[in-house]
């Protein structure tokens, strides 16, 4: 028999990213179905999601507008780890819970991380492209340097900075990380040195960013952070793009100040097809897959759906990011 009609009302705001057979066997346990959308703009959020009371997302924006047209919401599940398409503040203060998947992807980014640290100061896609242009020169690759000894540097030293680490020192890399907000005793048993972002930057000849993008991060490498490093160094973005400013990043690549740079994020998404970085050989560019495995955005769709199932049968999701809101929750007036 079919299921009786149900309370809620569950969306996604993705349709177009995922497909929704997992969700759909999630969301079905407590009776509920979810509505596709495909939602880019605050306006087509809202209109989906204001009457939604579990809204499912990737990259819909969820700032202070949109948030206050939600007048049922009891849950904004984000696909994902970083959380900056949401408002934090703005979510908490309206009783909304915001759910993310932690656990997410620590190495596939980190597999993604590893492949542009070696692939990119080796030249792979450089030479590639000559090679297929007839051009059949190795010399063109001068100057490669040894891994072996060399510094690699890592910003934010979280999950998959940590999985970058113990693979990179398998290729001999010497490991130093930047974090403000790690303790030198709760990652004693990993091979890499705790030191400032100065020390980063003046020594490493590998930078590998893994912060998520937040107010204090936002432009973290800019002009002057650029100039500090190397001409010889390699810069690679698998965090998030609005960490470096590209056209900063651009000038250091194209006047010496750094060697080259592997980025799966850009700061603009798409990169504009226009935007002169995509001109530079010494620059090797992905469309943000580096979380991507079949077997890990199943376990994400089904992670997300289950953030949602379980507020709709009145528990708190299993990865709430902001518990501070549990006091006054809507969902809490609604059990």
């Amino acid at each position: 028999m079919p299921h009786a009609a149900s309370k809620w009302k569950a969306v996604t705001t993705d349709q177009h990213r995922f497909p929704l057979q997992a969700e759909k066997e999630v969301l079905a346990r407590v009776g509920v179905e979810i509505v596709p959308a495909a939602c880019k703009t605050e306006d087509e959020t809202i209109a989906a999601c204001r009457d939604a009371h579990a809204i499912l997302t990737a990259s819909a924006p969820f700032n202070r507008r949109v948030i206050g047209e939600l007048k049922e919401a009891l849950v904004i599940c984000r696909y994902g780890i970083g959380v900056d398409t949401v408002d934090i503040p703005a979510a908490t203060e309206a009783g909304i819970l915001v759910a993310n998947v932690p656990d997410f992807c620590f190495d596939q980014v980190g597999d993604t991380a590893m492949s542009l640290i070696l692939s990119v100061p080796r030249k792979v896609t450089y030479l590639n492209n000559l090679v297929k242009r007839g051009v059949y020169k190795r010399d063109l690759a001068v100057p490669i340097y040894n891994f072996r000894g060399a510094t690699l540097g890592l910003v934010a030293f979280g999950n998959i900075a940590r999985n970058v680490c113990l693979k990179a020192v398998a290729f001999g890399f010497r490991v130093i990380a930047y974090d403000p907000y790690v303790k030198p005793e709760s990652v004693a048993q990993y091979p890499a040195k705790l030191v400032d972002f100065d020390t980063v930057l003046k020594e490493a000849d590998i930078v590998s960013v893994h912060t998520p993008l937040t107010h204090e991060t936002r432009h973290m490498f800019n002009e002057a952070t650029f100039r500090k490093m190397k001409p010889t160094a390699y810069f690679i973005n698998t965090g998030r793009g609005p960490v470096h400013d590209q056209k900063a990043l651009t000038r250091a690549l194209t006047e010496g100040w750094i060697a080259g740079a592997g980025l799966d994020v850009q700061e603009k998404e798409p990169v504009d097809p226009e935007d002169p970085i995509l001109k530079l050989d010494n620059v090797v560019l992905t469309p943000h897959y580096a979380s991507y495995t079949e077997e890990a955005y199943h376990e994400l769709r089904v992670k997300t759906a289950e953030n949602a199932a379980a507020v709709l049968r009145g528990e708190w999701p299993k990865y709430l990011y902001n518990p501070e809101v549990k006091a006054h929750a809507r969902l809490t007036k609604r059990r």
